[in-house]
C-alpha cells in the first residue's frame, strides 16, 4: 500500500523550496531597487518569507523521506497511520498560519521563527506526533539500530527541545537581561540547525547504504563516532556564534574544538563510500549518486570557510556580515539540499523511473547548480568582506554610501540567484511531476 501522506510531505517540501527561492530572488532585488514590492511585501517581511519557506523545505523533505523509508523501503508497520496524517494536517495548517502571520504583520518572533510565537505550539505538537509514531514503530519492530535510526530519533527529540528553548525569551528572566537573552537565542538556533542536520545527515547515510546494498556503512565504528560527534556539535558547536559575548572562556574553547568537525567525518564517509562503490551500483542509482558526490564537494568548500570564521579573531570581523549568510547558504543549499535531492531521486527511482531525456535534463541542472551556487556564494563573500571593511575601517563613510558601493556586487548576487533558481527548478520540477503522478496511480 502506497504511503500517500509521505508523498504529500515531499510534494509540499519541493513546492516550498521553489517558492522559497522565489522569495529569495525578490529579497535580492530589493537590495537593488528598495521600492520593489515595498508596499506589498517590504524587505523586513520578504526575508522571513524566504527563510521560513526554505527551512520548511528541509524539515518537510526530511520528514517525508523518513516516513517513506520506514514504510515503503523497510516495510515496517507504522504504529499509527492516523498520527502520520494528523502530523501532515497540523503542519499544513500551521504553515498557512505562518504565512498569514507574516502578511498581517504579526511578526513578534525572532530569527528563523519570526512569526507570532503562538504558532510554535502546533509545530511542537506535530513533532510530538512524529516522535510518538517513530519510537513506537521502531522500538517494537527493530533491534540493533544502525546509526541512521539513532540520528533520526535524536533529531526529533532535540528539535522539540530547542524549539522550546528558542522561545525562552518570552520569560522576563531571559528577556530583561541582554547577555543572557542573546546567549540563549543564539544557542537555541544553533542547536535547532543541529537537530535538522541529524535528520538530514542520517538520510545521507541511509541512501548510501541502500545504493550500496550493504548496511555496513550504518553500523561501523566510524558511523557511530560521526553520530556522537554530531551530537556534541548539536549541544556545544553553537557557541561559535557567541564569541562576541562575555560568556565563560571554556564555552568558546569547546565550541572552537568541535565546530564543524562533523563535516570532516561526513565528507570522509561519502568519499570512502564513493571510492568503494562498484560501477554497477553507481549505474543503478546514477542521479542519487551524483548528488551525494556533489554534497562532498560542498562540504569541502563550506568547511574551509567555517573553520576560518570559527577562529574568534576572524569571527569578530565576519559576524553579522554577508559572509555569515554565505555560510548559511552554503550549508542549506550546498549540503542539506543536495542530500535531500539525493533522497528524493532515490525515492522516485522506487516509484517510477525517469526517461533518458529527464535524466539528462537533471544532470544538466546539477551542472548548472554547482556553477551558479559557487558564483552566488562568492558574491556573498565579496559583499561580506566589503561590509566588514566598512564596519571596522570605513572611517566616516555613511551606511548608504557603503550600500551604494556594493551595487554591482548585489547585481551579480541577483543574476547568479536567478541562474541558481533556474538550475534548482530544472532539477526539482521533474521530481515534483513524478511525485504528483504517483498519487494518481
Amino acid at each position: 500500500m502506497k504511503n500517500k501522506a509521505a508523498i504529500i510531505f515531499l510534494i509540499t517540501a519541493l513546492s516550498a523550496l521553489l517558492t522559497g527561492m522565489l522569495f529569495g530572488l525578490f529579497a535580492a532585488l530589493q537590495y537593488l531597487i528598495p521600492e520593489f514590492l515595498k508596499e506589498l511585501i517590504p524587505f523586513h517581511k520578504m526575508r522571513p518569507f524566504h527563510v521560513t519557506t526554505v527551512i520548511t523545505w528541509i524539515v518537510l523533505c526530511a520528514t517525508g523521506s523518513i516516513y517513506f523509508y520506514l514504510t515503503q523501503i523497510e516495510k515496517l508497520k507504522l504504529f499509527s497511520n492516523k498520527l502520520m496524517k494528523l502530523h501532515l494536517i497540523v503542519f499544513l495548517i500551521t504553515g498557512l498560519g505562518i504565512y498569514l502571520s507574516y502578511i498581517f504583520g504579526r511578526m513578534e518572533g525572532r530569527e528563523y521563527l519570526a512569526f507570532t510565537p503562538i504558532l510554535t505550539i502546533p509545530i511542537l505538537f506535530g513533532w510530538l506526533l512524529f516522535g510518538i509514531n517513530y519510537f513506537k514503530t521502531m522500538l517494537k519492530q527493530v533491534k540493533n539500530w544502525p546509526v541512521y535510526y539513532w540520528m533520526w530519533g535524536t533529531g526529533i527529540v532535540f528539535m522539540m527541545i530547542h524549539l522550546t528553548e528558542a522561545h525562552l525569551w518570552l520569560f522576563p528572566y531571559f528577556r530583561e537581561h541582554v547577555i543572557k537573552d542573546l546567549t540563549v537565542q543564539w544557542k537555541s538556533y544553533g542547536s535547532f540547525v543541529g537537530s535538522w542536520n541529524m535528520l538530514v545527515y542520517g538520510i545521507s547515510i541511509y541512501v548510501m547504504a541502500r545504493i550500496k546494498g550493504n548496511d555496513a556503512i550504518g553500523r561501523g565504528k566510524l558511523a557511530f563516532f560521526f553520530y556522537f560527534l554530531g551530537l556534541t556539535n548539536l549541544m556545544f558547536g553553537w557557541a561559535h556564534h557567541t564569541y562576541i559575548l562575555p560568556t565563560q572562556p571554556w564555552i568558546r574553547y569547546v565550541a572552537y574544538g568541535v565546530s564543524m568537525t562533523e563535516w570532516i567525518i561526513l565528507g570522509y564517509m561519502i568519499y570512502d563510500w564513493k571510492k568503494n562503490l562498484s560501477q554497477t551500483k553507481k549505474d543503478s542509482y546514477p542521479l542519487a549518486y551524483r548528488f551525494l558526490v556533489t554534497t562532498d564537494f560542498w562540504i569541502f568548500i563550506n568547511l574551509i570557510i567555517a573553520l576560518l570564521f570559527s577562529i574568534p579573531a576572524i569571527n569578530f570581523f565576519t559576524h553579522g556580515t554577508h559572509i555569515t549568510v554565505a555560510h548559511s547558504m552554503g550549508t542549506t543549499i550546498g549540503i542539506n539540499t543536495t542530500i535531500l535531492f539525493a533522497s528524493l531521486l532515490y525515492i522516485v527511482s522506487k516509484i517510477s523511473a525517469f526517461s533518458k531525456k529527464q535524466e539528462t535534463l537533471i544532470k544538466r541542472g546539477l551542472w548548472g547548480f554547482n556553477i551558479t551556487l559557487f558564483l552566488f556564494f562568492s558574491a556573498l563573500l565579496v559583499a561580506g568582506a566589503k561590509r566588514s571593511h566598512w564596519m571596522y575601517a570605513g572611517n566616516d563613510t555613511s551606511f548608504s554610501n557603503m550600500q551604494d558601493s556594493l551595487f554591482w556586487v548585489y547585481m551579480a548576487f541577483f543574476v547568479f540567484g536567478i541562474a541558481l533558481t533556474t538550475s534548482i527548478s530544472i532539477i526539482g520540477l521533474p521530481i515534483l511531476k513524478k511525485l504528483i503522478n504517483s498519487l494518481r496511480v
